[in-house]
């Protein structure tokens, strides 16, 4: 188990530019197996989430030719479906959430899908019932087994559109269900369907191959089936996520920093709840130029009360990022309330911030008040372990703002989401040691 040795009070400066962003990848990675034509993959982010869905990918036969760092050729036209059933893809499919997301295009290719109970973050209960529903809805025969582990298994010898009222607005629900349709018989309507620009990116890259899609955007999603899906090139945003997390960081550590190429357009409210904390950002052209900032004031409603800051479907703002925003508050002026409703486990990383010394109320599992401190008193650097990918991130930012040094264990879990993240850090003055 790897761990970082972080000196605070080291105040960054230049320009750093996002990684492709992970939750796309997981989604479009798993859309090559669609198509037996050669698909080219860009800006694929060199994380280990990542990348040990391309290993799985190459253990079910698909061809890699890696093109550059960042860019990959697919080719999937040799799929061993039979790999399923062996141990080493229980293994390997078990150890990754992003491994669910091959469901679809193996039932809507191969007419069978498998996948063990898959891991990820431990944030709270994030149940499978949408993508399955969704199958059953298209005629899919699902069963699940207990024995060996837990086993999901889906027949799909005939898929039929439907029409669909998902019972949330899952990302990767949604795109599993779309990946099953496009090959499907007729027609699929997804109502209530999640329209992230991870979603758009998926639904233009299919149409690309052949698909035929409507409704990108929003939240109703109209499907034609096709017979057969062709090759095509496809480019990944900059990861949302990566770009909230340097704006945290630049605020919280007084930091002036420039976040390269960030597909501003495609970021919805996110810069303006980072705002509404009193962190003044600047476009320039595709650029976001944070500059380093003393102080910085929480806005509060008009009516005078306590501003909140909740998670909700996109066009809402991402659940992803409040780990970012609490964290962040620390050093404002005033009090927030921050709601996380989607996961009843993802603020339990608070208690690490209250032994640094944050003013933070832990008010139930989905509710935490921080109280900021306006810089009159620093956080102290502590030893820490990482619970999740953004909590994560998170304590990382508040040992990099604390006074003295910090070690944060776990680190594999940064590293499942960012990548090289203490080089890339370090290279604008942070003082980062893996150990």
């Amino acid at each position: 188990m790897a761990s970082f040795k972080v000196t605070g009070g080291r105040k960054l400066s230049g320009e750093i530019t996002p990684q492709g962003a992970k939750n796309e990848a997981l989604q479009i990675l798993c859309a090559v197996v669609l198509t037996a034509e050669p698909v080219t993959i860009h800006n694929i982010p060199n994380i280990r989430d990542v990348n040990q869905l391309i290993d799985l990918l190459g253990d079910m036969g698909v061809k890699i030719r890696r093109l550059s760092e960042s860019s990959i050729e697919f080719d999937a036209s040799q799929v061993n479906i039979e790999y399923l059933e062996s141990e080493t893809y229980k293994a390997k499919a078990a150890a990754l959430r992003g491994s669910v997301m091959l469901l679809g295009p193996t039932l809507a290719r191969f007419k069978k899908g498998r996948i063990p109970s898959p891991g990820g973050d431990k944030i709270g209960r994030r149940r499978l019932d949408t993508h399955f529903t969704g199958f059953m809805k298209l005629g899919a025969k699902f069963n699940y087994s207990a024995e060996d582990g837990g086993f999901y298994e889906v027949d799909a010898s005939h898929l039929t559109g439907a029409y669909m009222l998902l019972d949330e607005a899952s990302v990767t629900g949604t795109a599993n269900i779309l990946m099953a349709a496009v090959l499907a018989k007729g027609t699929t309507t997804i109502y209530h369907a999640a329209c992230e620009p991870y979603i758009q990116q998926l639904c233009k890259m299919l149409n690309r191959m052949g698909a035929k899609i409507s409704g990108i955007g929003s939240n109703l999603l109209t499907i034609e089936g096709v017979d057969i899906l062709g090759g095509t090139e496809h480019t990944m945003l900059p990861d949302m996520i990566e770009i909230g997390s340097f704006i945290g960081m630049a605020a919280m550590t007084q930091s002036e920093i420039t976040i390269k190429n960030c597909k501003i357009p495609e970021l919805g409210i996110i810069p303006d709840v980072f705002r509404k904390l009193g962190i003044k950002l600047e476009f320039r052209g595709d650029d976001i130029f944070v500059p380093a900032q003393e102080h910085y004031e929480l806005e509060n409603f008009i009516d005078g009360s306590m501003l909140t800051i909740s998670d909700h479907p996109w066009p809402g703002f991402t659940p992803d990022l409040l780990s970012i925003i609490l964290v962040t508050a620390i050093q404002a002026k005033g009090t927030v309330l921050i709601h996380q409703k989607m996961f009843e486990s993802r603020l339990f990383f608070v208690d690490r911030l209250i032994e640094m010394g944050a003013q933070i109320i832990l008010c139930d599992p989905h509710r935490a008040t921080v109280v900021g401190f306006d810089r009159k008193q620093n956080l102290k650097g502590i030893r820490m372990s990482s619970p999740d990918i953004r909590a994560g991130v998170s304590l990382l930012i508040a040992a990099m703002s604390a006074t003295g040094t910090s070690i944060i264990d776990n680190i594999e879990q940064i590293d499942r989401g960012y990548q090289n993240i203490d080089t890339r850090l370090n290279a604008l003055g942070a003082e980062i040691v893996r150990i």
